[in-house]
């Protein structure tokens, strides 16, 4: 990954933080014509929604997407799609005893030893929010995939030392059942 974008023919670039305005994606290399399903986009967003369980964050956010361009009738013209997701619950005050301190297992000695600074504030570009705007493009690259016939399932299959047997064939159902999303319910919580 270079910067803020990733791939070559399917390109994703995001942006914003997380305790700003808005964050959001351009997809640019999606062909013209796909028919964009906008429930299906705002299903993926909902299954990385902060607030579902008390292994996440408890920030509420709706993670509601708007279609900026590169779509017209619900299907893709072409040109770069820009999806943006507007932050409506930032609460910068929570992290005011923060500001002059690294928290253990976030970005914010790595993202300042990097770029010279950093933002305190809910960990800016290196937060967890960001990655809504990643789902929104992956789901548009779901939306392709899925037009030429190709599905694609993805699950937990190891925390520590717990592992669900590699032989398993998952069902999606039960996967999307639970918390951890680990299509073993033998599996401790």
């Amino acid at each position: 990954m270079s910067g803020n974008s990733t791939g070559i023919l399917f390109k994703v670039t995001s942006f914003g933080e997380s305790h700003g305005p808005a964050i959001g994606v351009v997809v640019d290399g999606c062909p013209a014509g796909l028919e964009i399903d906008h429930e299906f986009i705002q299903r993926e967003l909902n299954r990385r929604r902060p607030g579902q369980s008390a292994i996440v964050t408890q920030r509420k956010e709706s993670d509601t997407f708007e279609i900026l361009s590169g779509v017209f009738n619900n299907k893709t013209t072409g040109a770069p799609i820009c999806m943006l997701i507007r932050n409506t619950n930032q609460r910068s005050a929570d992290y005011n005893d923060m500001a002059d301190k690294y928290r253990p297992s976030h970005a914010d000695f790595t993202y300042d030893a990097k770029y010279g600074l950093r933002d305190p504030f809910g960990g800016g570009r290196s937060s967890a929010r960001e990655t809504a705007a990643r789902v929104a493009a992956g789901a548009v690259a779901k939306l392709l995939l899925q037009s030429q016939d190709i599905r694609i399932t993805a699950y937990v299959s190891q925390v520590g030392n717990i592992m669900v047997p590699l032989t398993m064939d998952p069902d999606p159902t039960v996967i999307e059942s639970n918390p951890v999303r680990c299509p073993d319910l033998t599996k401790p919580e």
